[in-house]
């Protein structure tokens, strides 16, 4: 009896021989891919912080973005700022999920495995930056009274008056910050490092977001996945129409 679009186009498990969990090129594709955008995404931060002064904006990419340092203790684009434990467990969690879904993947579901490997990289990126790279948050009132946060580097104790909090990781260009004018005691915090921006268009910010080569591979990643799925039963119907014609 020949398959209709919709019998293939639901999902079947796949034999071991199938498996992108065991075949070679599979899992080379995964591993050589997460690897290679890893190292790159911790490279460029390490450049940016180490290259770049701290007020410095240099252009790159033919001038359509700037580099330019920054600290975020949020998610992607800056979200859930201060939520650095979550955001540790959610980049684990989503870890096992890539690791799941390249287990229940066929093994010629080439572009499939290189966007596995592009989020998987992403998400150990800012997860390794999260673990480890520190700075001084220093919660205060501004001068109207609302709620202001600082990331940076203390100069001299944590209990000084007034505080000095200087740019990140030098400390250079302290800023005052009166003791009586604190919320909190200044606490070293889990900080993701962000350096690339994309410049205005005719006065248009398009992209708003201070962002880094980890956030790029996670988006680049899961569009590319998403497209994935949704052109997986297309063609599967389209297969199907084929061998029925065939038969």
């Amino acid at each position: 009896m020949p398959a209709t679009p919709e019998s293939s186009a639901i999902a079947t498990p796949l034999s071991s021989g199938e498996s992108a969990l065991r075949h070679v090129g599979a899992h080379l594709r995964l591993w050589v891919t997460a690897a290679v955008a890893l190292s790159a995404d911790l490279w460029s931060k390490g450049w940016a912080f180490s290259a770049l002064g701290s007020f410095e904006e240099r252009p790159g990419l033919a001038g359509l973005v700037t580099f330019r340092r920054s600290l975020n203790d949020g998610a992607l684009f800056g979200l859930g700022k201060g939520m650095i434990p979550l955001f540790i467990v959610a980049s684990i969690l989503a870890v096992g999920f890539i690791l799941y879904f390249f287990a229940c993947s066929h093994r010629k579901q080439r572009v499939l495995h290189i966007a596995l490997g592009m989020v998987l990289a992403g998400a150990l990126g800012n997860m390794y930056d999260r673990s480890f790279v520190r700075a001084d948050l220093v919660v205060f009132k501004d001068a109207s009274g609302a709620q202001s946060r600082m990331l940076g580097c203390l100069v001299g104790p944590p209990d000084a008056d007034p505080v000095l909090v200087g740019r990140w990781p030098e400390g250079d260009s302290p800023e005052s910050i009166p003791a009586d004018q604190l919320l909190q005691a200044p606490q070293s915090h889990g900080v993701v490092r962000d350096f690339i921006k994309i410049r205005t268009v005719g006065g248009v910010d398009i992209w708003p977001w201070v962002f880094n080569v980890a956030d790029a591979l996670l988006v680049v990643g899961v569009a590319v996945l998403i497209i994935s799925f949704w052109a997986a039963p297309r063609e599967a119907a389209e297969d199907a129409v084929t061998a029925g014609e065939a038969s």
